[in-house]
């Protein structure tokens, strides 16, 4: 389950709706839609930790490595490597739909295929030179 699903899930368990969990985080409205939608993660580990108090879960339970694959994407490369990173898990996640995979090995794949966006980036920062290369962070 991805993070957006989980924090639907567990905000409804707390009887909240998306405005009251917003205030008591102090995030915007738009900002817990966003998060419930997938469309965005929070950029730091402080808001995991908050929304999990709130919640009275584990932090840890709220996300997962594809969301924390994500994030980091996002601190590091901006608007722009946040949005590759997730299509990329998107597009992984189509190769196994539907596949007789087992889900250890379907981390195993998905683990390597981050790594090779990290030396990719990487790699792209030592021939463009500069902290975040041609990716122009928004």
């Amino acid at each position: 389950m991805k993070f957006g699903e989980k924090l639907r899930t567990q905000r409804k368990k707390c009887g909240l709706t998306q405005a009251e969990l917003a205030s008591r985080a102090g995030l915007a409205l738009k900002t817990v839609i966003n998060y419930e939608s997938g469309s965005t993660y929070p950029q730091n580990r402080e808001v995991y930790d908050r929304l999990a108090d709130i919640l009275g879960v584990n932090a840890a339970s709220l996300h997962n490595e594809t969301d924390d694959f994500i994030a980091m994407a996002g601190e590091q490369y901006g608007k722009r490597g946040m949005e590759q990173a997730r299509q990329l898990v998107e597009q992984i996640g189509c190769l196994f739909a539907g596949g007789d995979l087992a889900q250890e090995d379907k981390d195993a794949v998905m683990l390597a295929l981050q790594k090779a966006y990290w030396d990719a980036k990487s790699d792209n920062l030592k021939y463009a030179g500069g902290k975040h290369g041609s990716d122009n962070r928004e």
